[in-house]
């Protein structure tokens, strides 16, 4: 089986690269995270692989770490998380931000990758969670630390008591979210508060 790659790369989209090894051009399917870490088209890459065998084809995913590639064999030994899911949770989410989501049984965050639906999320939970330790970085493991000791709450849970604040006050959830998200995406230290006030701005301009 093909574990890694290294050699020139040919061409570089969102989802996918051709890498040319030795004067062949390898097909590798990527995650969106891989593809903003890689250079640019005439560079030098190496990509760890994993090879996904088929009876009518054979599939390489490449990604820029080992830590990448290995929680993507632990996302497809879950029951219902192919290959194509994978990648897309890769796609949406840090590896932090999905190992955090599993270890904390944050659902609402699992199911905001498209296609992903609350029981697929659950087994996830279920199967990986005690699985996913050695997986965290120093940092996130501090963040974990931080978070059960009672600390400042994390963006993801300002995220959603925003949302939760703007649905009772009436809000349609769709609308709120797409505030939300833009209110998050101006930056600074979140706050509920703070995510509300610009939430509802954006809304009244609605």
């Amino acid at each position: 089986m093909i574990a890694h790659l290294s050699g020139t790369l040919l061409a570089k989209h969102a989802t996918s690269v051709i890498v040319d090894v030795g004067g062949v051009g390898y097909e590798v399917t990527i995650p969106v995270t891989t593809f903003y870490d890689l250079e640019e088209a005439g560079a030098q890459v190496s990509l760890r692989i994993y090879t996904h065998v088929r009876e009518e084809a054979l599939q390489l995913y490449g990604f820029k770490t080992a830590r990448e590639r290995e929680l993507f064999t632990q996302l497809i030994s879950v029951s219902g998380i192919g290959p194509k899911s994978a990648i897309a949770m890769l796609s949406g989410m840090s590896a932090d931000e999905i190992i955090t989501a599993i270890r904390t049984n944050n659902l609402a965050r699992l199911t905001s990758i498209p296609g992903l639906g609350k029981k697929t999320a659950e087994r996830l939970v279920i199967e990986l969670r005690d699985k996913m330790s050695k997986l965290s970085s120093p940092e996130l493991e501090e963040q974990l630390a931080a978070r059960a000791a009672g600390a400042a709450p994390s963006d993801d849970s300002v995220r959603e008591d925003a949302l939760s604040a703007l649905v009772n006050l009436g809000y349609q959830r769709a609308a709120a979210e797409k505030a939300v998200t833009h209110a998050t995406q101006e930056g600074g230290d979140l706050s509920v508060e703070l995510l509300l006030r610009r939430a509802l701005r954006t809304l009244s301009k609605g």
